[in-house]
């Protein structure tokens, strides 16, 4: 527990000038790294990190996302086709590599390389979604609600969970989860969604619907425990316990940042069409 507190408070103390800079480019540098770090967890807990066929590309991917979210914006919208279709391109090579594999190893397990590549890519717009979200309009304030929407969520779900819970969630993947918890999870999810919301409209020129606010509150809660459910049935498929140790106490990226990833993707879709 220890570790885990000293943790919290450096990863604390690295945040203020993120959060201070994140107009600049040390904002997508920053989920550049991050991104990269948790494909590289995942890849390695799935076993394909050595296929350089399959990893190298989803490594640049997640490198250069971020920064084309922030400084290609507008030509990512004009060429929005041409990313789809290159999606499909994609499709194309990986089965190229298994058909290119085949005669060396025909033992090649294309259901991890493609659950590989399909968990990749949400890391990779997880964390490009965060990039985005601070740069619309209002931006400086709405992307905390992320981590507001991940946290809180935990948080109370935990403490609502060791207060009153009874009924398992889905004790084959997370055995401590209650339904309790769940449900306090997303009850102060929506009301921290709502404070907050209260606080930016009064303390800036933005407004922004209350109601909508708690409708965002309540998906957040709710895809915030699948992203850490989702997070957690890979590691137990795959026998680990942790998906790295760079957070002393905490685990991996992916391990500390699993319900954020969820979330985020959640609120740029809210925020796209406000």
């Amino acid at each position: 527990m220890k570790q885990r507190i000293i943790t919290a408070i450096v990863l604390g103390i690295v945040a203020i000038p993120v959060c201070a800079f994140s107009g600049t480019v040390v904002f997508p540098i920053v989920w550049a790294i991050l991104g990269a770090v948790g494909v590289y967890e995942l890849l390695g807990c799935m076993g394909t990190k050595n296929n350089r066929f399959i990893s190298f590309p989803l490594y640049i991917l997640a490198i250069v996302a971020p920064f084309a979210v922030r400084y290609f914006r507008n030509e990512l919208q004009e060429y929005s086709a041409v990313i789809v279709f290159s999606l499909f391109l994609y499709s194309l090579y990986l089965l190229a590599v298994w058909v290119f594999s085949y005669e060396k190893n025909q033992n090649v397990d294309m259901n991890k390389i493609l659950a590989s590549v399909l968990v990749s890519l949400y890391i990779i717009g997880s964390v490009s979604a965060i990039v985005f979200i601070r740069d619309v309009n209002g931006g400086e304030f709405y992307w905390y609600f992320v981590f507001i929407g991940a946290w809180v969520t935990d948080i109370f779900a935990y403490f609502t969970g060791m207060l009153f819970g009874k009924h398992k969630l889905i004790p084959a993947v997370s055995p401590k989860k209650t339904v309790e918890g769940a449900i306090g999870g997303a009850v102060f999810c929506v009301a921290f969604f709502v404070g907050y919301g209260a606080l930016v409209n009064y303390f800036s020129q933005y407004d922004i619907s209350l109601i909508l606010l708690a409708i965002a509150g309540l998906l957040s809660a709710l895809v915030s425990m699948i992203g850490d459910l989702s997070m957690s049935v890979i590691k137990r498929t795959y026998g680990i316990k942790d998906y790295g140790k760079i957070f002393p106490g905490h685990g991996g990226v992916l391990d500390r940042f699993d319900s954020i990833l969820a979330v985020a993707i959640v609120m740029a879709i809210f925020l796209a069409h406000r």
